[in-house]
């Protein structure tokens, strides 16, 4: 069995507790997750099996959105509801100051990572240094905040939809909210609905399932569909393409514009996924590659996926 499931995970379950649980319905030891969420956060978790999990990398580069409730007027020491008090402090902000505020943080900005987070400082998880009592603070990190769509404020809730780039923390997006306003805020609901292509919609109930149920396991295909641009090769590129031998034009069937250095997915005839490589040329120049009939190496595996 290869390929992605999209569990939505419910809240109380770390992204690890997940693993093991998918682990131990398919009996299939190599499983993996992309992009870690708070056991306090629910929603879309991306899971690999077997070799999916060679792809989950690619994942971790996507945009993700997520469905947010920030409360304001409290800050805690995990920047969300399950942490200690550090603090209270009413608001005194309008809607429309509140509004203006949040909107504000739209575009590029440098943010910290909350002291009690999965990365990692000296090899070691900040949330185990915090909770050994070594609170290290990180450099900031430069994120974007693509978009916030706010539904909906009634204090000291505000309801909001973030899409936002790989490495945002949204309890920093809230931590730094509340700075901002003067008076703190939280992340106190969080969950996750999308991770770039892939909607959490349609996705599996990992308190219902069944061992005997087979849940919706994307094929290897179907989940690269989405994130490469595509060249099928003839079988002579399959056989060089399995010892991991570079394609000339030669070998190539057909293939989708993509530029110098992208990550592309290489198909055999059938359709199967067999590698994803890297590109050493613009799709524009193959043509003229085979006018001239040049040997130039066109693209360069860098995983190989073998049935």
């Amino acid at each position: 069995m290869n390929g992605i499931i999209k569990v939505d995970k419910p809240s109380g379950l770390t992204s690890h507790d997940v693993v093991n649980i998918i682990r131990k319905w398919s009996s299939i030891r190599q499983v993996g997750h992309a992009g870690t969420l708070d056991p306090f956060a629910t929603g879309l978790l991306i899971i690999g099996i077997g070799n999916g999990t060679r792809i989950l990398e690619y994942f971790l580069h996507a945009e993700k959105t997520y469905d947010v409730i920030a409360k304001i007027g409290i800050t805690t020491d995990t920047y969300d509801r399950t942490g200690k008090t550090v603090e209270e402090s009413p608001c005194d902000k309008s809607e429309e100051e509140i509004r203006d505020v949040l909107l504000s943080f739209v575009g590029d900005y440098d943010q910290v990572p909350p002291v009690y987070s999965s990365k990692k400082y000296a090899g070691v998880p900040l949330y185990k240094l915090a909770r050994a009592g070594k609170v290290i603070t990180m450099p900031p990190v430069h994120v974007k905040i693509h978009s916030i769509e706010i539904e909906d404020i009634n204090q000291p809730y505000v309801k909001f939809k973030a899409t936002v780039s790989s490495g945002t923390y949204i309890r920093s997006l809230c931590r730094d909210l509340g700075m901002k306003l003067g008076c703190g805020a939280i992340a106190h609901e969080l969950k996750r609905i999308q991770v770039g292509p892939f909607e959490l919609s349609n996705s599996v109930d990992i308190h219902n399932m069944n061992t005997l149920d087979i849940p919706s396991v994307i094929s290897l295909e179907e989940a690269t569909r989405f994130l490469f641009k595509t060249v099928i090769v003839n079988e002579n590129g399959f056989k060089k393409i399995e010892n991991g031998i570079p394609l000339e034009i030669e070998d190539i069937i057909s293939y989708e514009e993509f530029s110098k250095n992208d990550t592309v997915r290489v198909l055999d005839v059938n359709g199967k996924l067999i590698s994803i490589a890297n590109s050493e040329r613009n799709s524009d120049f193959f043509s003229t590659i085979d006018q001239k009939g040049r040997k130039d190496i066109l693209i360069r595996p860098k995983k190989v996926f073998k049935n």
